[in-house]
């Protein structure tokens, strides 16, 4: 199966599975099993809000806040994880979670980088140079 090598898949991808995430866990921490251990109003703030940080620039189409949004996902990757060990009867909720942090997270790497391309944006390459010798 090759994958396609074009942002526009990768852009559909990262929102088909970013926003549904974002109402996920809204939903998750109000109505389907709010925490009995802290606030609503501090579930928001732990929970909603560091997936509110990069949604302007995920709607409109900052490479570079795709490639840093990531950082948010493993976040919400490894409480998935956490909640599948910590409370198996419920693990239906956390595997929505991975499965939608996972498509987001493959939609805003791959996004970031051929939209990147693209742009011409990119990392600049070390000289060769005077590879391995000390300065004087």
């Amino acid at each position: 199966m090759k994958l396609p090598t074009h942002s526009g898949f990768y852009r559909k991808l990262t929102l088909v599975c970013y926003l549904p995430l974002i109402l996920f866990v809204v939903l998750w921490q109000t109505v389907l099993a709010p925490s009995e251990f802290i606030s609503l109003p501090l579930a928001f703030v732990l929970f909603v809000l560091p997936l509110l940080l990069p949604l302007y620039g995920i709607l409109k189409g900052n490479p570079y806040t795709h490639a840093w949004a990531n950082f948010i996902l493993m976040l919400y990757f490894l409480h998935g994880f956490t909640t599948i060990y910590t409370l198996w009867e419920r693990r239906y909720l956390p595997l929505i979670e991975l499965l939608l942090t996972t498509g987001a997270f493959i939609g805003a790497t791959y996004y970031a980088r051929y939209k990147g391309r693209e742009l011409g944006l990119g990392l600049k390459k070390k000289q060769v140079g005077n590879a391995g010798k000390m300065p004087d």
